[in-house]
């Protein structure tokens, strides 16, 4: 593959903190333009033109993730001179329509938190475990990623909040409730790690997808439909339940970590019904029709 591809990366890498994830990811995208269309270094206006067809039957997000690698990889073939002109113009980014995100009501976090507290009174390793990563995931909103790879180091001695490194590693300190505190200091107590790892594994720590597991059967054995219910679920749970107890958007944004308020405006649609009530209870005009 083009060695201009390696050198983009780097550059994201180096100087945008781009994520590993987001990496990987705009290497396939790269990589696959180039089977299709030969040396990108090389590619015309019209030979990017033609890419529309090829992703034809994909989803807008898709679509829209694979011009922006290309755009900014030819932005950054210009900028280093390894072509004269940028041809990613002739890419029109499809019209992507953010997904609402699923969410859990009270009731059901409830549900959840009834069996996990039942399971862990018995001090069980694993169920004291479980029960910390359940307060982690629902009660300070941590990625999946974030929580797995968690070290021993950012768990808070004299202050209630986490050391989070994020997406691009950037940091943020992320506020943890009594009840999680609790439930950390239970796990510590009966961990029996000597691991860097909160959650230690054999490996390294608790794989990404044991973590979906262990969250879909505790879903499970409360009652609720597994495939209502997934690690990112409660982050969107986390999120929406704050904002509906009058959080605002902008400490939100900080809370989850988003580099965008774009990102954390979704919830303002998915508590769109609270808004709708707020104006109707609130609105000096709503007071009159009361008077009235």
């Amino acid at each position: 593959m083009s060695a201009a591809i390696d050198s983009f990366l780097a550059m994201m890498a180096a100087e945008r903190g781009a994520a590993a994830n987001t990496l990987a990811a705009y290497r396939r995208d790269l990589e696959a333009s180039e089977d299709l269309l030969g040396d990108l270094l090389s590619a015309s206006r019209e030979d990017l033109a033609k890419l529309s067809g090829q992703w034809a039957n994909l989803a807008p997000s898709t679509v829209a993730r694979k011009i922006s690698a290309l755009r900014q990889f030819f932005g950054f073939c210009v900028d280093e001179g390894l072509r004269a002109d940028d041809p990613s113009a002739a890419l029109s980014r499809p019209q992507a329509r953010r997904p609402l995100p699923k969410i859990l009501s009270h009731q059901e976090v409830e549900a959840i938190f009834a069996q996990v507290e039942e399971e862990a009174k018995g001090d069980e390793p694993k169920a004291v475990r479980l029960l910390a990563l359940f307060e982690l995931l629902y009660g300070s909103g941590l990625r999946a990623s974030e929580l797995i790879s968690l070290p021993v180091s950012a768990v808070p001695r004299d202050a209630p909040f986490l050391t989070i490194t994020g997406k691009g590693g950037q940091q943020r300190m992320v506020p943890v409730s009594r009840r999680a505190q609790a439930a950390l200091s239970r796990w510590l107590e009966v961990r029996g790690s000597d691991s860097a790892y909160l959650f230690p594994s054999r490996a390294k720590h608790i794989s990404r997808i044991r973590l979906y597991q262990m969250v879909k059967e505790l879903a499970g054995r409360a009652g609720i439909d597994p495939a209502k219910v997934s690690p990112h679920v409660l982050r969107h749970a986390f999120a929406t339940h704050l904002l509906e107890g009058g959080a605002d958007l902008r400490v939100l944004q900080t809370l989850l970590g988003h580099a965008d308020i774009a990102t954390t405006q979704i919830y303002t649609h998915v508590d769109s019904a609270r808004l709708v009530a707020l104006v109707n209870e609130r609105h000096p005009l709503a007071a009159r029709r009361r008077e009235g």
